[in-house]
C-alpha cells in the first residue's frame, strides 16, 4: 500500500475503533437448555412458630393475599403498602374471628394464622382493601382454604387451613413490600 493510502485509511480505522467502544449494550444469546432444566426449589422444612415485632412503624396496608402451588410448597404472599409490620405465625386449633372470638368453620387437618401487626386491611373509609371472603377455597397440594380472621385494632390475621401440619418459611420482599409464606405439600 502507498503512504498516502495508510493515511487515509488510518483516521478510517480508528473512527470504526473508537464507534465500536460505545454505550450500546451487548446483547446475550440464549444458553442451550440442560436437559435436567432449572431445579426447583425445594420444600420448607422448618414448623417452629415465627415472631418478628416492629413497634413503632405506622400500620401497614394488606392490599391483596394470593396464592399458588409450585413443586414441592403452596405459596401464600400478602401484598402490602406502607412497609412490611411485624407478624407472627403459629399452629392453632383452629380459626376465631378477631375482636369476638366466635369459632371460624373451616375444615383443615393443620391450621397455620399468620396476623401482622401493625397493620389494617382498609381504607380511612373503613372500605376493605383487601376484597371477598372471610373464606378463599385454595384447593393446592397442601393449602385448602385461605381465612381473613380479622382486621381488628390494628392487626390483620389469615389463616391458612391445610391438609395437614407441614414445614413453612417466611420471607420478606420490597418493590413492591410483600410477605411470603411457603408451606410444604
Amino acid at each position: 500500500m502507498r503512504p498516502s493510502s495508510v493515511r487515509l485509511l488510518l483516521p478510517l480505522v480508528l473512527l470504526s475503533v473508537l464507534t465500536a467502544c460505545g454505550t450500546a449494550q451487548q446483547a446475550t444469546l440464549p444458553q442451550s437448555p440442560s436437559s435436567s432444566g432449572p431445579a426447583a426449589q425445594p420444600g420448607p422444612t422448618r414448623t417452629a412458630e415465627v415472631e418478628v415485632d416492629r413497634g413503632g412503624m405506622e400500620p401497614a396496608v394488606v392490599t391483596n393475599v394470593r396464592y399458588a402451588a409450585h413443586d414441592t410448597y403452596d405459596r401464600l404472599v400478602v401484598d402490602l403498602r406502607g412497609g412490611i409490620p411485624g407478624y407472627d405465625v403459629k399452629w392453632v386449633d383452629g380459626f376465631v374471628q378477631d375482636g369476638s372470638g366466635k369459632p371460624i368453620d373451616v375444615r383443615g387437618g393443620a391450621y397455620l394464622q399468620l396476623t401482622l401487626f401493625p397493620a389494617h386491611a382498609h381504607d380511612d373509609e373503613g372500605e376493605p382493601t383487601w376484597g371477598g371472603g372471610p373464606v378463599y377455597a385454595a384447593g393446592l397440594g397442601n393449602l385448602t382454604k385461605v381465612v381473613r380472621t380479622g382486621d381488628f385494632e390494628g392487626r390483620v390475621g389469615i389463616g391458612l387451613a391445610l391438609d395437614r401440619r407441614a414445614g413453612f418459611r417466611v420471607t420478606e420482599q420490597g418493590s413492591p413490600d410483600r410477605l411470603v409464606l411457603d408451606v410444604a405439600h
